[in-house]
């Protein structure tokens, strides 16, 4: 600004206080008291106003309450492992945690963020794939020892399969033979609502479960879950998504999150 403009904007600030907060010579220029309790003020001001802007703004530090939602199976096995490194790099920001097998509604304000595994239901939510998971049939080396070993996928009717219990998930399993994909009706003991749980059982020697590899991976190469009816195994997947709501202005706490989940969590 020109000094000429700076003189009458003190003019007007002297006249709109009542109080003089400068005294002006040809020579010198010094703040008069009432001036210098007005510029430590101001300059109070735009120090909480830039720590305000800081706070919000995308390009700080981000900070705040993250509210992230996860089913418990895929929470406990994949999520929580890897969120040391998140709170480390990014301290400021609390991280909110619910592990449930409910669905949210994170346009309710129940969540900033929701984990879903699965096929994706129609939804004005943003999703961002984070992995994916390649299906398999396994069984215990006990339960086939004392059951059998299925060669044929029609074998599976003499046996206890275990499948889940979702209203939008038939009691059939995929198969492909000679090019051809069909389904082949399963029956088992029990159902249930998540793969850990399935993943427990099968290790138990109840029964025969298709679930992700993701899942099972560290018992089929320990050994102690075998994988059945591989050259029958269409390839189907089943696709891990981070859903959110999308926009513009996404919260610096929510964005960082996501790329750090698209960076630690395997494909």
């Amino acid at each position: 600004m020109a000094p000429s403009s700076v003189s009458r904007v003190i003019d007007h600030m002297e006249e709109r206080l009542g109080v003089r907060l400068l005294l002006r010579t040809t020579r010198l220029l010094t703040l008069t008291p009432e001036g210098a309790s007005y510029l430590s003020a101001a300059r109070r001001i735009l120090a909480d106003v830039r720590e305000t802007e800081q706070l919000i703004s995308h390009r700080s530090s981000p900070r705040g309450r993250l509210r992230v939602s996860a089913s418990i199976e895929y929470g406990r096995m994949f999520l929580l492992p890897v969120l040391g490194g998140f709170i480390q790099r990014y301290p400021d920001i609390v991280l909110d945690i619910s592990l449930t097998d409910a669905v949210v509604d994170i346009a309710a304000g129940q969540a900033d963020v929701a984990i879903r595994v699965g096929p994706l239901a129609d939804t004005p939510l943003v999703a961002r794939k984070l992995a994916q998971t390649r299906k398999v049939i396994v069984a215990s080396p006990d339960y086939l020892a004392r059951r059998g070993h299925p060669k044929m996928p029609e074998d599976l009717h003499t046996h206890d399969c275990l499948g889940f219990n979702f209203k939008r998930t038939a009691p059939v399993w995929p198969f492909l033979r000679d090019g051809r994909l069909y389904a082949l009706a399963i029956k088992g003991s029990v159902e249930a609502d998540n793969g850990d749980t399935l993943r427990q059982l099968a290790i138990g020697g109840v029964g025969i479960t298709r679930v992700g590899t993701i899942t099972v991976e560290e018992e089929i190469r320990s050994g102690a879950l075998t994988p059945l009816l591989e050259e029958f195994n269409p390839g189907d997947t089943e696709e891990v998504h981070a859903l959110f709501v999308g926009g513009s202005h996404i919260p610096a706490r929510v964005r960082c999150f996501l790329d750090y989940l698209a960076e630690t969590l395997r494909p």
